[in-house]
Formats: structure tokens, sequence, C-alpha cells
């Protein structure tokens, strides 16, 4: 899988791809085979101003045989921005594995045991019992 960071309006360092590419990298550890390319575009969005939430993080996820999905977060710092768009390609990602697998379709047999019905001799014992037993009980009033 590649991986490739993109910079705006930031310091674009080797230490900083490696970082933003690991911190990603290990949230999708579990869809690592499913993609062939990512795509993580950082910056700041007012440039040198300062501001709310001025950090921004957009991940381009590419699987294999499927069109790409992508999902940003901005935030006040930016690794807060890398672990929320992270997490939001994540559950994307999670969503169309899920509806990739196949589905468990019934057979129409139940595959838990039937239940024991009692024989019809052994209702008509169980009744003649209870009316017995009242009976005796009518008796000794």
């Amino acid at each position: 899988m590649q991986v490739q960071v993109d910079s705006n309006h930031i310091e674009g360092s080797a230490e900083l791809q490696e970082w933003v590419g690991s911190t990603v990298v290990d949230e999708l550890d579990r869809y690592t085979s499913f993609l062939t390319r990512l795509e993580i575009h950082v910056g700041d969005v007012n440039a040198q101003k300062a501001g709310a939430q001025d950090k921004r993080c957009q991940i381009e996820a590419h699987p294999k045989g499927h069109s790409s999905l992508s999902a940003s977060h901005h935030a006040e710092s930016l690794e807060l921005a890398v672990a929320g768009a992270a997490k939001k390609i994540a559950h994307a990602l999670e969503h169309l594995v899920g509806r990739l697998s196949p589905r468990v379709e019934s057979t129409g047999r139940l595959t838990a045991p039937p239940v024991r019905e009692d024989s019809p001799a052994e209702i008509d014992a169980m009744l003649e019992d209870e009316f017995l037993a009242k009976q005796a009980d009518l008796e000794k009033e």
C-alpha cells in the first residue's frame, strides 16, 4: 500500500510525513490488505492567521476494485485533525467492507432439536392424575 502525505501552509518535513503516515496506517491497520493507496492532505486553512479549528486533514483511501473514499476533519491542532480524519475513514471502510461481506441466508430448516411432545396416552394419564387429585380434595371437605 502506498502512503502519500501532502501539506499545505505547514512545513512539510520528513518527520511530519512519517508521523502522519504512521498514525493513519495504525488506525487503518485492519484494512491494509484491502487498500492500494492512501493520500493524506494536511494543512492550515487560515495559513498564517490564528483561528479556532483551522487545522485540516483530508484522507483519500483507494480500495482495490472500488471507487475511492474520502474523509476530512477540522480541529484546533494537527494531531486532533489527523486522528479525527483517520477515525472517519476507518468508519467508511468498515461500512464498505460490511456491505461486501456475504450475508447469511436462511436454509428454511430448523437447527435446534424439535421439542418433544407428550404422547396422547401420557397426556391422558396426567389429566387423570389431576382429576383424581381434585376429587380427593373435594371428598375431604
